[in-house]
């Protein structure tokens, strides 16, 4: 486990009870706050005019087997502890609960479009939200997808996708991109994405129905590596590395962390048969 030496070197000191601690792990940074643990790609930053946090199962309340950070409120957890660590999730990123936006993942490749109207909805069948309005935190559950953070900082435009192999085959970035291009006048070169913990290489196990689809949607190489009896593992995050670098976005980075074998950290669907929580992705648009 990482440890703590020093304070996060960004912002202003905080007093001793809400201090912040942040270690560098990869591209990413693993920061506490009041015993909430998330981490930030650092090439995403938070620089006043973007926050994000990609929040790990440790600091919440909920027992087990949904320990403790758990955000999934159709999992079987108690509702009580679930409102609990959405609280205490906002609260770390100083943003309003109020106002968040979220959707109903299915796995398919609806993009939705974040207004200020849409504050407090949740879209129904979406799989990924953009916008360019400040003050609305945009939010999505994960417990082995793959979280994907957009983030163009020229037209102040950012995005969220939630990327299973389902998602990753109907190319759900390559769409989130697309609606970034059309509707807000985003380019690719701009845009930077940042890739988070999801189920890794070595543990995402498929069948031949999805090696199929994966080799008739996909056609690259490397994505798949064959086991035996007619199986297979899936590299989803090369998968959507090169969906993205489809698009023209350049400017990736891999957090390389895979839920299925770090437990102690995040929710695995995979790894916990099913008997888990989902961790929270958030990401807003600062205030001017």
């Amino acid at each position: 486990m990482p440890t703590y030496p020093e304070q996060c070197g960004n912002g202003p000191v905080l007093p001793a009870m809400v201090r912040m601690f942040c270690v560098e792990t990869r591209v990413v940074l693993r920061c506490e706050k009041q015993g909430v643990v998330f981490y930030q790609f650092t090439m995403l930053g938070n620089n006043g005019l973007f926050s994000h946090g990609i929040f790990s199962r440790r600091g919440g309340v909920s027992r087990p087997p949904w320990h403790s950070l758990n955000v999934g409120r159709t999992v079987g957890d108690d509702a009580a502890a679930v409102q609990t660590n959405h609280q205490r999730i906002y609260n770390t990123l100083n943003l309003p609960a109020a106002h968040r936006a979220t959707a109903r993942q299915v796995g398919g490749a609806q993009v939705a479009c974040v207004t200020e109207e849409d504050a407090g909805y949740i879209f129904p069948a979406t799989d990924a939200l953009v916008t360019n309005v400040p003050g609305v935190p945009l939010v999505m559950r994960f417990a082995d997808c793959l979280p994907i953070v957009l983030y163009d900082r020229v037209q102040g435009v950012a995005g969220l996708v939630h990327a299973g192999w389902k998602g990753t085959v109907r190319r759900i970035v390559q769409a989130a991109v697309q609606t970034m291009t059309r509707k807000y006048g985003c380019l690719p070169a701009n845009i930077r994405a940042g890739i988070g913990p999801g189920i890794g290489p070595c543990c995402y196990e498929v069948g031949a129905d999805v090696i199929r689809l994966v080799r008739q949607e996909l056609p690259y190489p490397r994505l798949l590596e064959s086991r035996a009896h007619g199986h297979a593992h899936l590299d989803l995050w090369e998968a959507n590395r090169v969906l993205l670098a489809e698009t023209g976005v350049t400017q990736i980075e891999l957090a390389g962390l895979c839920t299925a074998c770090h437990t102690d950290e995040w929710f695995s669907h995979r790894r916990e048969h099913g008997r888990t929580g989902r961790f929270a992705v958030v990401i807003a648009l600062e205030q001017r």
